[in-house]
């Protein structure tokens, strides 16, 4: 019979006791940041074009400028996280690394048609038109504005090779630049 009552009582201790009354609380806390806008261009792919040798070596052009196939560079990974970018591109005529002013009939200087595409609706161009000594040689062109955030791989094609009034080039090396800038649509010079 003991038994029984300690069971009994038992039963009685495990039933659940009357709630109390209880209370929540809750806090919010606000969460903050920002995305700066920010444009990356991707690293040239190939970072230096040689054009090897640039004059015509026989026939009725020996010493002028060669036919010299169009060359083709990538900027993979190019991307703008805003609205309103712009790819712009700056040349500089490939001239001969002695800059006197050269003979008569001759040109220390060859102009190019540098292109970036695939950014905009259209393509950012630009011609060096430098003369034949190798004075003026810049030239800069900006395409159209992309109006969306974008990541693409942009296209940098270089043709159109020429010397001014297709004079025979002077023996030596020759350099030039190309430089593309993508970034908002207002670029600062």
């Amino acid at each position: 019979m003991k038994q029984t009552v300690s069971l009994a009582f038992l039963a009685l201790a495990l039933l659940p006791a009357p709630a109390l009354a209880q209370s929540t609380a809750t806090g919010t806390v606000g969460i903050d940041g920002r995305v700066t806008p920010v444009c990356i261009l991707g690293d040239p792919n190939p970072a230096l074009v040689n054009l090897g040798q640039i004059s015509a070596a026989s026939g009725p052009r020996t010493g002028r400028i060669d036919t010299i196939a169009p060359r083709v560079v990538t900027l993979p990974a190019s991307h703008c996280n805003f609205a309103g970018s712009v790819v712009r591109v700056d040349t500089t005529a490939l001239r001969s690394d002695d800059l006197s002013a050269p003979q008569p009939g001759f040109a220390r200087a060859v102009n190019y048609t540098a292109s970036a595409s695939n950014w905009a609706s259209g393509s950012s161009t630009a011609t060096s038109n430098a003369l034949r000594d190798g004075t003026s040689p810049t030239a800069t062109g900006t395409g159209t504005i992309q109006p969306l955030p974008k990541l693409a791989e942009i296209t940098l094609t270089l043709s159109n090779f020429t010397t001014p009034g297709d004079l025979v080039l002077v023996a030596g090396s020759y350099t030039g630049t190309v430089i593309v800038t993508l970034g908002p649509a207002a670029i600062p010079d």
